[in-house]
């Protein structure tokens, strides 16, 4: 038997003991009033039950469990990430895990069996998901532990019997004893505390109570004022109604700060709201509706309307507010953050440009080396496609890994992070991280990181497995590769507007005499193609005759191109893409 249940045992028995003996009939009679007395069914009781009870909320992003606590160590798969948690402070771990990127969908899976710890202080094994969730269920919020204060130990208690004498004293050293005293009272029998009592607060002070009224009330007040909300309503809203606020930061696929530039915002107690701009006046409204969210409204002209949504209070104090809005279309996340700087404009050039080259095309591990040790090879056999809507996947011929990235400027620097699923291929840790961005073009993104050890990590994507062939781009190559088989048009993005759809039922013939040729057997559609060289790039151009002329008669460059699939885009004078066309063979 471990100590601790062995000590635990022999209090149990000296509890019994100081109970239920009989006692010398000189013991001394009640001498408190009937107030000042405990049993089992005094609300008190209840409440110090309550106080001391085994905690179990500080673990509940893994059981879902207040009222039980888990056994650990215990393993867990947080978005794709295997965690040990060997103490408390692991719980950290996951909560990291999950915080990383707001945008995604958290999941956590426990490796089972577990034991639980319940409130009671008794032990369960739990087999799988489903009998963890039947005994989440039964977890009703007034059995939940009180969390926010704690006795200073030792507690004394006096025991009477029903002639009004007194039996004895127990004294209790924790949390464990205490519970363990007030659970097995009797109903006939009766205690009361040796006053003072001292209870330590949240915020770390001290309390000396002398009565049982002034204990109840004491935690009746405390659990009331446990703020279990994000934010403080009444502090949120003067905070908001108090001075001006700028757009600090609005991302919606891309960084669109700029678009805020100049525009002062102020919001009023009643729910009114105002946009001024070089003298414009916009009214709008606010609200704060269900669950916590931050409805905005100021009309249907852009750049304002973009902000009319229900936006989730992610964090906010007197100085910056900030918000997130799932989109319901396509999944994707917006970011809004109000601060109390003019926005000046002229932020965002650098990170769109990197996002715009990141979700065209495909991209390929080129190298990975950690503190001096080359792992590219592990990753030699992946494509990764980065999406806008900030998921990614990494496919080979035999397996798929999901993920997550986001890409943000910090102090000025352009940071890329990562976060791949590990449970079916390991490997995929070693590109978990926040990484410094050093470049970045449509052909290739270098990055860096300077690791726990104190050495510098290095990642680099491009657009062809193993680096390519090297040496300049060849024509030829990909003249050989349109005039293979027939091809369709995956994707025609025209300034952002997806135009797929005027294109859907046609193949396309590239042949050698530089025709091209497509037909939905129906319609039938002639043109020109041709593919030629231009410094470090490719150019193609191609021309068509009605009705899917859309995409012609512009200046392509060849982003990346397979044996199945070629990617071509345009830029403006700024470097940034315009429109994408993706041919996809049959």
């Amino acid at each position: 038997m471990k100590k601790s249940y062995f000590f635990r045992f022999i209090f149990l028995v000296l509890l019994s003991v100081s109970l239920f003996s009989c006692q010398k009939e000189e013991e001394e009679h009640i001498d408190e009033t009937e107030e000042e007395t405990i049993t089992a069914t005094s609300p008190l009781t209840t409440l110090l039950l309550r106080t001391s009870q085994n905690p179990g909320a500080y673990d509940d992003i893994i059981d879902q469990n207040s009222c039980a606590s888990i056994i650990l160590p215990v393993t867990v798969v947080a978005n794709g990430q295997q965690v040990t948690v060997n103490t408390p402070e692991d719980i950290n771990i996951i909560k990291d895990i999950f915080n990383l990127f707001p945008n995604d969908t958290d999941t956590l899976e426990i490796m089972f069996p577990i034991s639980l710890e319940l409130f009671d202080y008794t032990q369960v094994t739990i087999n799988n998901q489903a009998e963890l969730d039947a005994l989440a269920a039964t977890c009703d919020v007034a059995d939940a532990e009180i969390g926010c204060l704690d006795f200073i130990f030792p507690v004394s208690f006096f025991t009477y019997n029903l002639d009004q004498q007194q039996t004895g004293t127990v004294t209790v050293t924790d949390n464990w004893e205490l519970f363990m005293f007030l659970k097995n009272l009797a109903t006939d029998d009766i205690v009361s505390l040796d006053y003072p009592v001292s209870v330590l607060l949240e915020d770390g002070s001290t309390v000396a109570v002398d009565s049982n009224q002034e204990l109840q009330t004491l935690i009746l007040e405390c659990v009331a004022n446990t703020n279990e909300d994000p934010i403080d309503i009444s502090q949120f809203e003067q905070d908001l109604t108090t001075g001006t606020w700028y757009v600090d930061y609005f991302f919606d696929d891309y960084d669109e700060t700029d678009n805020y530039a100049g525009y002062e915002f102020t919001f009023a107690l009643g729910g009114t709201a105002q946009s001024v701009k070089s003298g414009v006046v916009v009214n709008g409204t606010w609200a704060l509706v269900e669950d916590l969210k931050f409805d905005l409204f100021f009309g249907t002209n852009s750049p304002l309307d973009e902000l009319d949504e229900d936006w989730e209070i992610l964090e906010a104090n007197a100085n910056f507010i900030k918000l997130k809005n799932i989109s319901g279309s396509d999944g994707s996340t917006d970011y809004l953050t109000f601060g109390r700087e003019p926005n000046t404009g002229g932020t965002n050039t650098e990170l769109n440009l990197f996002i715009e080259n990141l979700i065209t095309g495909s991209w390929y591990i080129n190298l990975l080396e950690e503190e001096g040790t080359d792992h590219t090879a592990n990753f030699t056999e992946y494509e990764f496609t980065f999406f806008g809507n900030g998921s990614a996947t990494a496919v080979s011929s035999n397996n798929t890994i999901s993920g997550y990235w986001t890409a943000q400027m910090d102090s000025g620097n352009l940071d890329f992070i990562l976060n791949f699923e590990t449970t079916t291929n390991g490997d995929f840790e070693e590109l978990n991280d926040d990484w410094d961005v050093l470049e970045a073009t449509q052909t290739i993104i270098e990055l860096s990181d300077v690791s726990g050890g104190g050495g510098t990590d290095y990642l680099t994507f491009g657009r062809e497995p193993h680096g390519g062939g090297g040496g300049g781009p060849d024509p030829q190559e990909l003249r050989d590769i349109l005039e293979t088989g027939t091809w369709y048009v995956e994707k025609f993005l025209d300034d952002g507007d997806d135009e797929t759809a005027d294109f859907y039922g046609y193949d396309f013939n590239f042949y050698n005499n530089e025709t091209v040729y497509a037909t939905n057997g129906t319609e039938h559609v002639n043109g020109i193609w041709i593919v030629t060289v231009s410094g470090q790039e490719l150019n193609f151009e191609f021309d068509m005759d009605s009705p899917i002329n859309g995409a012609d008669s512009q200046e392509y460059k060849a982003l990346q191109y397979a044996p199945t699939s070629v990617t071509f885009i345009t830029r403006n004078s700024q470097g940034q893409i315009e429109d994408t066309l993706i041919f996809k063979q049959n």
